[in-house]
């Protein structure tokens, strides 16, 4: 598979506009851990090996337990994440899923008992953005380095 453009230098202006929502997700109360696993699952889910590459390694970098970023994609059935953890990947998955998913009020309800509205609001910021970034890297096919 070979890149078909280079998005930040073809159009910067746009890209400027989407690292505004990395500039205030950068200022979220989310926990940094937290945030990289949303963004994990959604690239997982979306397919962009750009991303799920960049989000593991910067997982790692931030002291992420390898047996957990290896369990991301299957996290229903494993132990290893907390309840919160999973009020987000589940609200993750439904999110970037929308579609298909409309949102369930179950997710909803585990969601909501985990996060402030703030919170609630930059979880779902922080999901909509990397769907942003995956559709941009996928398009184009940004390739891992």
């Amino acid at each position: 598979m070979e890149p078909r453009l280079d998005f930040y230098t073809a159009n910067p202006v746009a890209i400027q506009a989407v690292m505004g929502l990395e500039k205030v997700l950068s200022k979220s109360t989310l926990e940094k851990p937290l945030t990289e696993l949303v963004r994990l699952r959604a690239s997982q889910i979306n397919g962009c090996a750009y991303c799920v590459d960049l989000h593991t390694s910067d997982a790692r970098k931030g002291g992420e337990d390898d047996r957990r970023l290896a369990t991301v994609s299957v996290w229903h059935e494993t132990p290893f994440f907390t309840d919160r953890e999973r009020a987000a990947l589940a609200w993750t998955e439904a999110v970037t899923l929308v579609a298909e998913t409309r949102v369930p009020d179950d997710v909803w309800q585990a969601v909501r008992a985990q996060f402030s509205d703030a919170e609630l609001v930059d979880l779902t910021l922080l999901v909509s953005t990397i769907n942003t970034w995956n559709r941009l890297a996928i398009s184009f096919r940004k390739l891992p380095a």
